[in-house]
């Protein structure tokens, strides 16, 4: 698979094995299996919730691995314009769960958006105080103190 793909290409290649799964039990098990195969990385689906979230980056971290945040189901309360819950809370709340990266949006493709938000959203992962900044979507000062920062991944399928 990857090993040969980066042969073929001689290009450095990689992959997240995904742990999303229906209880923390199977969760754990797919971790583990990724550990052992020499995975570095793990992904976990947003729809799993914010506790299995936050338990699998803490199994990630005792485990000297890092955890990505695929946002798998955003849209279904994202995207509305009425209702739902904005993607900048969402990366404020992935951050606080310690995930170390995640799908963060890009200009164009699936995740796109204004580019001014997205520069906001990449802001909320990245640094450490955000003072107001409303082209930005910051509508107030933050400070995060030591909080780990979470590495926004630029995707858009």
């Amino acid at each position: 698979g990857i090993n040969r793909a980066a042969a073929a290409t001689g290009e450095v290649k990689g992959s997240y094995l995904n742990i999303t799964a229906a209880t923390m039990e199977e969760v754990y098990k797919r971790a583990d299996y990724a550990k052992q195969v020499g995975s570095v990385i793990v992904m976990i689906d947003l729809v799993m919730g914010y506790t299995a979230i936050q338990s699998a980056a803490i199994w990630a971290r005792e485990n000297d691995m890092l955890l990505h945040l695929h946002r798998a189901g955003n849209s279904t309360y994202a995207r509305q314009k009425n209702h739902g819950i904005n993607f900048r809370v969402i990366c404020k709340w992935m951050r606080m769960s310690g995930v170390d990266h995640i799908h963060a949006g890009t200009v164009v493709g699936k995740l796109e958006g204004d580019p001014l938000m997205i520069k906001g959203f990449y802001d909320v992962l990245r640094k450490t105080t955000l003072d107001v900044n409303l082209p930005y979507g910051i509508f107030f000062e933050m400070s995060w103190a030591s909080l780990r920062k979470c590495m926004p991944v630029a995707s858009g399928g």
